[in-house]
């Protein structure tokens, strides 16, 4: 079955990484990373942990706050902190920031910790599930659909680069989840050695 789920292009000689590692959650803001997490987590019986959430309880105040007191490099760095602790814990369903993956070494924790699976989104429904929220500091500009079209050209050949990819269309948060469940499935299912090239 076709269901828009895919291996993504990051596959190597490495063997392909198991059920017992956390499964992070990648994509744009508006993927709909934390509400599919949700829901996944509960499938898995796994916890759920927002990446997001724990770097404000880090820092003590809000992303947005976070931006504008210390700018984006250092929140980057702490970012980068906060996910690799998440990490070092048991097995969880982790969604990530939008800017997380393209750390270099958030990669590289994820690559040996987790399975990571991108939520693929058009532009329009991004824009379309953002466009009310103020609390995005890089689309405070002033056009930000023409904002977030430049991060989808910077971000999306890197999210390539993912385990799986599953595409985010404008459908029932729950569909979403099961397709991501069967991705994951179909991925752990798979000959251990042929990285992540099988195609769900």
């Amino acid at each position: 079955m076709n269901d828009g789920a895919t291996a993504g292009t990051a596959a190597s000689n490495a063997p392909r990484p198991g059920p017992n590692r956390t499964v992070a959650l990648i994509g744009l803001m508006g993927a709909g990373k934390s509400a599919v997490g949700k829901r996944l987590a509960k499938r898995l019986a796994r916890a759920f942990t927002d990446a997001d959430y724990e770097i404000e309880r880090a820092a003590g105040c809000s992303i947005a706050d976070f931006f504008q007191r210390y700018g984006e490099g250092e929140f980057r760095r702490g970012e980068e902190r906060v996910i690799a602790r998440l990490l070092e814990g048991p097995p969880i369903v982790l969604a990530t920031g939008g800017g997380a993956f393209m750390s270099a070494v958030t990669r590289a924790n994820l690559a040996a910790r987790a399975v990571t699976v991108w939520l693929r989104a058009d532009l329009e429904l991004l824009f379309q599930r953002v466009a009310r929220r103020s609390h995005r500091p890089l689309l405070n500009t002033a056009d930000p659909r023409a904002t977030l079209k430049s991060l989808m050209d910077h971000r999306y050949p890197v999210y390539g680069m993912a385990d799986i990819v599953v595409d985010s269309a404008n459908v029932a948060v729950e569909e979403t989840t099961a397709a991501v469940e069967r991705a994951l499935a179909d991925f752990w299912a798979a000959p251990k050695t042929t990285g992540g090239k099988t195609r769900s």
